[in-house]
């Protein structure tokens, strides 16, 4: 059957996805395909994508790096106590009733479960702050009482690690908001170029990370798709030092479509646990986007 491609602007996801609160798609999520039953064109390309990397300066780099695979912003036990509260935190609506402390010292360690760590520069109280409270209207708000530094655990492309973070104590909550106080380092250049200019039905580009499991052994991603199909399926390629994902719409309609990019959630399952290994997206040859605030 001929498959009609519709071409789709892709919008930004919003802040309330870090709240699980999110409707993309279906809403549902659906383990990703193992094996020898997806296509080819796309097994090839995503065996290109670990070739390129494997080996690689590209690679060498991210070994080395703190690139994190986690959310950069931790909601407080219980949040959201109300449907006020978490409007607001969706809009970034806060009010500041508390004194900011000043940065003491510059720079921050992170320190890996496996031993490893790195010192990079430290964000400041108030940049921090600023990342999560963007809003300032006179909706719902939620009011900021006090804030000190201390750590976190993230889950990073090297496995877990402990990081700081700035603590917001919220009116209401009995623990803080968390912000990790440091920012993600650049990513290398990827060792090969995107599969093309634009995504098809064969091969689409993913939206972004939205989870590790706690074990490591399964992954969830936003995948996209258009108006006119049965939805996106996400396979996987597994190798030693990489994780390659192939994301495709099934189901692909002839005739007109609208031009709309819906989003659904995605699990796939691995093999073995993710730990050190790279998450690849097959299309564009680069690791998977973080969550978003990372």
């Amino acid at each position: 059957m001929r498959r009609h491609t519709a071409h789709f602007v892709k919008p930004l996801i919003p802040l309330t996805l870090l709240t699980g609160a999110l409707a993309v798609g279906c809403g549902s999520e659906q383990a990703g395909s193992h094996g020898s039953d997806w296509d080819s064109t796309r097994h090839a390309r995503a065996r290109a994508v670990a070739d390129a990397w494997e080996g690689s300066k590209a690679a060498q780099l991210w070994a080395k790096g703190y690139f994190p695979l986690g959310q950069v912003i931790q909601l407080p036990d219980g949040a959201f106590h109300t449907g006020t509260d978490k409007e607001a935190y969706a809009t970034q609506n806060f009010v500041l009733d508390a004194t900011l402390p000043a940065l003491k010292e510059q720079k921050g360690e992170v320190k890996w479960k496996d031993g490893g760590s790195l010192r990079l520069p430290m964000m400041s109280a108030r940049e921090a702050y600023d990342s999560v409270a963007r809003g300032g209207n006179d909706g719902p708000h939620l009011t900021v009482t006090g804030a000190k530094l201390g750590t976190t655990t993230l889950f990073t492309s090297r496995g877990p690690a402990t990081v700081p973070a700035w603590l917001f104590t919220l009116k209401g909550y009995d623990t803080p908001l968390k912000r990790v106080a440091l920012t993600a380092m650049k990513q290398p250049k990827a060792p090969i170029a995107p599969a093309a200019e634009s995504p098809s039905n064969d091969l689409w580009e993913l939206g972004q990370l939205v989870k590790v499991s706690a074990d490591g052994r399964s992954v969830t991603v936003l995948a996209g798709h258009g108006a006119c199909d049965d939805g996106p399926v996400v396979d996987v390629l597994e190798t030693d030092s990489t994780v390659v994902l192939s994301a495709a719409v099934t189901g692909a309609k002839d005739g007109s479509c609208t031009a709309q990019l819906l989003y659904e959630k995605v699990t796939v399952k691995l093999g073995r646990a993710l730990g050190d290994r790279i998450l690849l997206d097959a299309f564009t040859g680069r690791p998977v986007q973080p969550p978003r605030w990372s």
